[in-house]
């Protein structure tokens, strides 16, 4: 178990879960003896909730991060070298990544059953700033072991909360030096070459390094507009997929509100006819229970006058 293994499995879990999976892997690292890496995992910061959100980002979108730093790199490059349309564009792109990537956190979220509000949401969108405002917040927010955000304050400064804390990334091994080349043969120049004319030649020299560098710089830039157009589509088509699907069940909703409604309706008809029906049922059961005793009493009489019959005639004289 090494110490960088444990913080990328720390820096993924829901921060909830956080404390939990670090104390079993400190307790872990104890029972292997390795008292320094339980140490080291112990002193390990619960990410907050923004935190773990952008680490989920980097994770799920590292292509869009990394377009995203470099597009800082240039815009900050740019300022001298291009034009005002250019850098404009430039700028625009930028929105479109930012707006892009902070939906797609949430939607990450969401998937991991976290729902983040606007204050959130404002607070991974401005570590996302930082990251293309300054290099060193790029790096950290590409470690995706944040555990606080990270602030914004205008473009060319960025600096971390004052509770951020990152665990580095792992060092790379040391390689050996390149072997030097030997250093190009210089292009001959006419020995009579005049001051003039070299300071021309040189001139001339700087001018095409810039356009070249400039050419450069613009083809990174176009490179990530193009990253930040088609993840701006993604979410936009994403975006539009929940609506339809929010309309759908809109629209759902409604038949089964009509459905209750008239099912409600005739739920209250039926009562009714219950209630009468019952009513009648008593009265019946009273007229009924009249009837009985009205031939029962018709049985009694009927029977007192067949025995008077039957009496006068045995007393008939003979």
């Amino acid at each position: 178990m090494e110490l960088e293994e444990v913080a990328d499995e720390l820096y993924e879990v829901a921060p909830e879960d956080f404390i939990a999976v670090r104390t079993t892997r400190q307790d872990e690292a104890k029972a292997d003896g390795d008292k320094a890496l339980a140490k080291a995992i112990g002193s390990l910061p619960k990410p907050s909730l923004a935190a773990w959100v952008c680490n989920l980002l980097v994770r799920a979108h590292r292509d869009e991060i990394e377009a995203l730093v470099e597009l800082g790199d240039l815009l900050r490059d740019a300022q001298q070298n291009l034009a005002g349309d250019e850098l404009r564009a430039l700028n625009t792109q930028r929105g479109q990544l930012l707006n892009a990537l902070t939906r797609q956190a949430a939607a990450l979220a969401r998937e991991r059953g976290q729902r983040i509000g606007q204050s959130i949401a404002g607070q991974v969108e401005d570590t996302l700033r930082a990251a293309m405002a300054d290099r060193e917040a790029g790096e950290a927010l590409l470690t995706g072991r944040l555990s606080s955000p990270m602030s914004y304050s205008g473009m060319g400064t960025a600096s971390a909360r004052p509770d951020l804390r990152l665990v580095p990334p792992p060092k790379p091994d040391p390689r050996p030096a390149p072997k030097a080349t030997a250093p190009a043969k210089k292009a001959v120049r006419p020995e009579r070459e005049s001051a003039a004319e070299r300071r021309e030649r040189e001139r001339e020299e700087q001018r095409r390094a810039a356009e070249e560098k400039h050419r450069r710089e613009l083809a990174r830039a176009q490179e990530a507009a193009e990253h930040a157009t088609a993840a701006a589509d993604e979410a936009q088509s994403a975006a539009d997929e929940q609506r339809r699907q929010a309309q759908q069940l809109a629209l759902e909703h409604a038949d089964l509100q009509d459905r209750v409604e008239e099912l409600a309706d005739q739920l209250a008809e039926a009562e009714r006819h219950a209630g009468e029906a019952a009513a009648a049922l008593k009265r019946a059961q009273r007229r009924s229970a009249a009837a009985e005793r009205e031939a029962a009493e018709a049985a009694d009489a009927r029977d007192r006058a067949l025995a008077a019959v039957e009496h006068l005639a045995e007393q008939a004289p003979r």
